[in-house]
């Protein structure tokens, strides 16, 4: 059975928790609901919030239309006065909304962690480390079944999740460049020295007979298992 495809967000607020991501498209629509009118406010706020120079500008600009805004109503009846209103309006309401939904990522997530689970990410390790942990237990009491079960296999197709395992007495190089530190050419040569040995016992014998550094040795250990 193939592992189900990573999850890829369809929309940007999908990095976001859901409720951060619908809090910041509601900011984002107030100014056209409002008809303009919480514009000002709306990039006031978030300037505030966020002490940027682009927000403190833009809640400057906002805040002078909608102050002339203001000026102009007791005089809407005059033709020349109600373009510039109806202007200042779509100013504030269309352009504003639009600005709004631009800028409200930065807003509202602007180092780009929201979508970050730190404690998701430690707890799939953890799994990984205690299928390794089983896997390898079962490869000890029964070398057979692990076999059937292709623990360490890569190469092979199989159900059976060992957490990452690479049997190191029977997988191809490719696979053996799976483990932590291992090249290519080391790949190669722990191939070759295993036909001449027969196999290795622990990931300590491997780096002592196929030479390998021994700062490697601790990392292979993690993700080795020598079936025999």
């Amino acid at each position: 059975m193939n592992a189900p495809a990573p999850y890829e967000p369809r929309v940007p607020s999908d990095s976001m928790p859901p409720g951060k991501a619908a809090l910041s498209v509601t900011w984002a629509a107030l100014p056209f609901l409002t008809l303009g009118y919480a514009t000002p406010f709306t990039f006031a706020a978030a300037a505030l919030w966020r002490r940027s120079a682009h927000l403190l500008a833009a809640s400057a600009a906002y805040i002078s239309a909608f102050t002339l805004l203001l000026v102009l109503m007791p005089d809407i009846e005059e033709d020349g006065t109600r373009r510039v209103i109806g202007i200042l309006m779509f100013v504030l309401a269309v352009v504003g909304c639009g600005h709004a939904f631009l800028i409200r990522r930065r807003v509202f997530d602007p180092d780009g962690l929201s979508g970050v689970d730190n404690d998701a990410v430690i707890e799939r390790v953890r799994r990984q480390r205690l299928l390794r942990d089983k896997a390898r237990k079962l490869a000890l009491d029964d070398p057979g079944l692990a076999r059937e079960l292709r623990i360490g296999r890569p190469d092979l197709p199989r159900q059976y999740n060992d957490g990452g395992l690479i049997d190191v007495n029977h997988a191809p190089a490719e696979a053996l460049t799976l483990l932590p530190g291992i090249t290519p050419e080391l790949a190669v040569r722990i191939e070759r020295v295993r036909a001449e040995t027969g196999g290795f016992m622990s990931a300590e014998e491997l780096s002592a007979v196929a030479g390998l550094p021994p700062s490697l040795t601790a990392d292979v250990a993690d993700y080795a298992v020598f079936i025999r």
